[in-house]
């Protein structure tokens, strides 16, 4: 039986500033820092195969956070396919290591003309009810940016042609992305409606966990 975790990344030094972040990568702040760890905790018991994270720092960061409390002895490693001088020329060694594969389809939603401006300041400027439907509505965009239907064509696909095969096989994979990545992946395991994934929250470092067994998918409980 396959296995599915989920994490949303730690708070960045931008959420801190309530700016809106998109696709500019900002590094996480020592609250994010913290909640890594604490996520990291919460999975640590679980075998990890693999890991997939956006080719954002945040994501990133993240994720090897929460690797460095895990109970197993095997080292996450980023894979560079293109890259011959990173190869891994010992089998007992490559054995050893956990891959991660960064992937921009899994990035946080682009926010077009919003990114780096502060979100109460938006608000004044455009309207509370512009902001709200920039930020919540399914298939409206910011300008210049994508909408959460736009965010969820490229993930989506990523994950069903990527992620999916490798939990078929029975592994545990490790998703560390954005609050609008993740959202479009539970709205495709859960088969929820456009109404129900615009008011799906899923909070910074709170991994999620998800069995696949034929052919079905269940949210799970780490405790």
């Amino acid at each position: 039986m396959g296995k599915l975790i989920l994490l949303r990344h730690g708070a960045s030094l931008w959420n801190e500033k309530n700016l809106f972040t998109g696709w500019v990568d900002i590094p996480l702040s020592p609250k994010g820092i913290e909640e890594s760890l604490l996520a990291g905790q919460k999975i640590a018991h679980l075998p990890i195969d693999c890991i997939f994270v956006s080719s954002l720092i945040r994501a990133q960061m993240t994720a090897m956070l929460a690797m460095t409390v895990h109970e197993g002895e095997k080292i996450p490693c980023v894979m560079h396919p293109e890259e011959e001088r990173a190869k891994i020329y010992s089998s007992s060694t490559e054995k050893n290591c956990i891959p991660v594969y960064v992937a921009w389809q899994l990035n946080e939603r682009m926010y077009g003309e919003l990114q780096g401006m502060n979100k109460d300041e938006m608000r004044t400027k455009y309207g509370p009810d512009q902001v709200h439907v920039w930020r919540r509505s399914f298939d409206v965009a910011p300008p210049g940016g994508e909408s959460l239907k736009m965010t969820a064509q490229r993930t989506i696909p990523y994950f069903q042609e990527k992620i999916v095969p490798q939990i078929k096989q029975g592994k545990t994979v490790l998703i560390s992305a954005h609050g609008n990545s993740l959202r479009s992946i539970v709205m495709s395991l859960e088969h929820l409606t456009e109404e129900e994934v615009v008011n799906l929250e899923i909070a910074t470092g709170v991994p999620l966990l998800y069995t696949f067994n034929q052919e079905k998918w269940k949210r799970g409980n780490l405790s």
